[in-house]
């Protein structure tokens, strides 16, 4: 369960197409396999990849994009790419389109051979299913996008699952100062568990007076800044703030937070000087050859996964997680397809 299903289900997603089968974190065992199909056998364990990865189109031959165009045209518009969608309502006939190439709030689904990896067969598919979308997100900003060094200090702003994941990646790769930001003090315990060195919760007057972000940012860092910010909100002004964070002279932001559409955000253009604005989808990963490594980093030991999952609930229950997150209580919800 992501927030992104949630905004497409909320009706605020301008690309949102409906009927359809929401969902695309997750993992399965592939059922069937169609004509001309050779990376896959019946019976190996997989993952869905919303962003895939053809290893043939000019994007997924450069270094510096993870966005493969393979299926781009047909996947956002709820197909596969024979321009069909695989779901029907039985009693009508109506098709049910698919969301992000995945769909997998669904006991069976279907996708293209580009959008899915083979993966270890002895990693949980309740667990390792996560790395589908918000934790390779949040650790691979950190690993490939901002490629932050050791000794270097980190913002993240944003405690949900893709924040906890920047801050995990963060931790393994050796920053000794992280702040955890959120208005939601709750989640603190969490973000220290996970490596937070510091956390703040801006709103806390008694703390912190009238103070905006960046002023209590510069405060904490003896009036330098931070090497690095990570936005995990998706907000005009959260993305505005991360990079105020950030030292005037070589920082650099980067926005993992999607706005909603036609939302703009206003900047001191002087403010650039000397300063990096990036992006990151999907952590920066090359999916097919990324997200297996990741797993069997979660094998080994290396990386956190199973800390990241607050709820459980039966397919027949899934309204209850969209509940559980917007009460803020949830960080991922495992749905299980399967349970009576």
């Amino acid at each position: 369960m992501c927030h992104t299903d949630e905004y497409t289900r909320s009706g605020l997603d301008p690309e949102g197409v409906f009927p359809s089968i929401l969902g695309h974190e997750g993992g399965g065992v592939v059922e069937s396999i169609g004509e001309g199909v050779t990376e896959f056998a019946i019976g190996d364990h997989v993952i869905p990849l919303y962003i895939p990865q053809c290893r043939k189109c000019k994007y997924c031959k450069s270094t510096k994009t993870n966005l493969c165009q393979s299926v781009r045209p047909t996947q956002g518009r709820g197909l596969m790419p024979d321009q069909t969608a695989r779901f029907k309502i039985v009693s009508t006939g109506e098709s049910v389109f698919h969301f992000m190439g995945c769909s997998t709030f669904s006991q069976y689904t279907v996708l293209p051979e580009v959008s899915l990896v083979k993966i270890n067969k002895e990693a949980p598919l309740d667990k390792v299913c996560l790395l589908g979308c918000g934790i390779t997100t949040g650790y691979g900003a950190v690993i490939n996008t901002l490629k932050v060094e050791a000794g270097a200090s980190v913002l993240v702003i944003g405690l949900g699952g893709v924040g906890l994941a920047a801050i995990m990646g963060a931790s393994k790769v050796g920053a000794t100062r992280i702040i955890g930001v959120d208005i939601n003090a709750g989640k603190f315990e969490r973000a220290m568990q996970f490596g937070a060195t510091d956390v703040i919760n801006p709103l806390d007057k008694e703390k912190y007076g009238s103070k905006m972000l960046p002023e209590i940012i510069f405060d904490l860092t003896e009036g330098v800044g931070v090497d690095y910010s990570i936005e995990c909100v998706g907000t005009p002004f959260t993305m505005k703030q991360a990079f105020e964070c950030t030292k005037p002279n070589g920082g650099c932001s980067c926005v993992i937070g999607v706005a909603a559409s036609g939302q703009f955000l206003e900047l001191d253009a002087k403010e650039l000087y000397a300063r990096e604005w990036t992006g990151s989808a999907f952590g920066g990963a090359k999916s097919k050859d990324d997200v297996p490594k990741y797993v069997d980093e979660y094998m080994k030991g290396e990386i956190k996964v199973d800390e990241f999952i607050t709820h459980h609930f039966p397919l027949s229950e899934i309204m209850h997680s969209f509940e559980a997150m917007h009460k803020g209580e949830c960080i991922r919800a495992i749905i299980d397809l399967w349970a009576d």
